[in-house]
């Protein structure tokens, strides 16, 4: 197989998360998400595990998954006396994506690996998503507010007590050009052993 290099360098250093704000409100094709979800599910996996779990939110789907968030936040913080009336309003706020993905990592039942490479492979999976994303000139971003790490989150999501709500991908058409990118030297961050 032959790649042209310099284009996978220039996607990879081109990737960007775009937040929900950045979004003009259109609509993602369902067939861009479709091929984002299918690249997902090139990741690499351990023992062929294969952990990741998607949720896709569009339509009103997406109003359905803004009023389980705000409710479950309300019932989980009043129970702890932490609730926010003021985060509780901001989370009833539909926000301008396209598609909303929760992702989530489904535990080996046999639990042959440890979580971190679960875990990891997911994460794997989801840079697939953001790589296809930029590619198609869609932006997207993982946030892991709301309600991610609520264990009282998880049967919403037919997740057992052994799998992790990892976050949400939003998708949307972006406003403008991405800004542009900032990393710190790789030479500050490695050591050659020879």
């Amino acid at each position: 197989m032959n790649f042209n290099t310099s284009e996978i360098n220039t996607l990879i250093q081109s990737r960007r998360s775009l937040f929900p704000r950045d979004y003009t409100g259109e609509k993602v094709s369902d067939e861009i998400v479709n091929q984002m979800l299918e690249n997902a599910n090139w990741a690499p996996t351990h023992k062929f595990t294969e952990p990741w779990r998607f949720f896709v939110f569009t339509g009103d789907g997406i109003k359905k998954l803004v009023e389980f968030q705000a409710q479950c936040y309300k019932e989980v913080t009043t129970a702890k006396g932490t609730f926010k009336e003021d985060r509780y309003n901001g989370m009833l706020t539909i926000p301008t994506s396209s598609h909303i993905i929760a992702i989530a990592m489904k535990r080996d039942p046999n639990k042959g690996l440890p979580e971190v490479e679960e875990v990891g492979a997911v994460f794997c999976a989801f840079q697939n998503m953001q790589l296809t994303a930029t590619a198609y000139g869609v932006g997207c971003y993982l946030s892991t507010g709301g309600v991610t790490f609520f264990e009282e989150a998880k049967p919403f999501f037919n997740l057992g007590s052994d799998d992790k709500l990892l976050g949400f991908m939003h998708i949307g058409v972006p406003k403008g050009a991405a800004p542009a990118g900032r990393r710190k030297p790789i030479e500050e961050k490695v050591k050659w052993v020879r």
